[in-house]
């Protein structure tokens, strides 16, 4: 995929590196830690949520103010700062109503955002977000001395050459994740941001309340957070969704804060956005006659056994030719029947050529 990079001054000053990627309706997404916009791509932890995204909207995202290609070292970090960006960002790409998409700390902002520009934001999704910073949940003794651990880590080894520190971040947001992946993130910390700004971001998002805002969001709203997830425990999603009105709330069987590619969880968040935001991902694979009347079989409900008969295979070759078919569609998981069946119309006409 082509990406733009540009730059956009926002209201304090602040210099603000955005890009633009992928086709369909505007998605913006709302800035938050551990983004770099150049080092994204080539990611094996959030390579596979760019590709995704870009299949299904443009999507408009930024880097944090303090981080990634952004200026690194902003006066201020609030939640007024934050909603100034974005309104920057938004305002330099040119869009007046898109999905929003808040994913972490950015789902604060996302929140802070629909309620002050209802008319802007058609559908808004949150992903592992809060409605309350973690200094203002009424935490017990120890939660807060963790917390303030958690500081102490961020301001004594954020920096380091050797990631020790770093990689109680790392376990937090992907536990599950692999020693490959996990060495990319801790380094992604260093690359993304300094130890100051890294502290100074932190310490603000801690402090956020939007529980109001919340009440008073009109948009169309999906939540939805993993049962497991660390770094944001799921009862804070639970709690967001209860607050906006209306809101769909889905849990997700993980232990990441950031989903990663190859668990069920990955799929069944896509398909979730798709019927929320009522877009068609549009494959890019054309599939043969023979794996098109197999798909036509299995979306119809024919089990594996049916479809053997039926085609004069064995049970165990139709498994694995609809294996191969996933593979080509980039789907896995449970909700992959479901996603080959939503595009089979598709499939169709880029198989027969017209």
């Amino acid at each position: 995929m082509v990406m733009e990079v540009s730059f956009v001054t926002s209201a304090d000053g602040t210099r603000i590196a955005w890009s633009r990627h992928g086709s369909g309706p505007p998605l913006v997404w709302v800035g938050t830690w551990l983004t770099h916009l150049d080092h994204d791509w080539s990611s094996p932890v959030w390579r596979h949520w760019l590709d995704a995204l870009g299949q299904r909207f443009t999507v408009i995202r930024y880097d944090d103010r303090g981080g990634g290609l952004s200026d690194r070292a902003p006066v201020e970090y609030s939640l007024k700062t934050w909603r100034a960006d974005l309104e920057a960002v938004i305002a330099a790409a040119g869009v007046h109503s898109f999905t929003l998409f808040g994913m972490s700390q950015g789902g604060a902002v996302a929140v802070d955002y629909a309620h002050t520009h209802p008319d802007r934001v058609n559908t808004l999704i949150l992903y592992g977000a809060y409605a309350l910073g973690a200094a203002r949940r009424g935490a017990s003794a120890e939660e807060e001395e963790e917390r303030l651990l958690r500081e102490h880590l961020i301001k004594v080894g954020w920096g380091r050459a050797d990631p020790a520190f770093r990689r109680v971040f790392t376990t937090s947001f992907i536990p599950e994740a692999s020693e490959s992946q996990m060495r990319w993130f801790d380094e992604l910390q260093r690359r993304s941001m300094s130890p100051e700004a890294a502290l100074a971001s932190s310490r603000a998002r801690a402090g956020l309340d939007v529980c109001r805002a919340a009440a008073a969001v009109t948009t169309p709203t999906l939540v939805v957070h993993g049962e497991g997830d660390r770094a944001v425990p799921f009862e804070n999603g639970r709690q967001l969704a209860r607050m906006i009105p209306g809101a769909r709330f889905v849990s997700l069987v993980s232990s990441n804060h950031i989903l990663l590619a190859k668990e069920d969880a990955w799929p069944q968040f896509l398909a979730e956005v798709d019927a929320f935001t009522g877009i068609t991902r549009r494959p890019t694979a054309v599939l043969t006659a023979r794996e098109i009347e197999l798909v036509e079989l299995d979306a119809g409900g024919f089990s594996n056994s049916q479809i053997a008969d039926r085609m004069l295979l064995s049970a165990r070759t139709v498994e694995r030719h609809l294996s191969n078919v996933y593979a080509k569609l980039d789907l896995s998981g449970k909700s992959a029947r479901a996603a080959t069946a939503a595009m089979l119309p598709e499939l169709i006409r880029r198989s027969s050529g017209t």
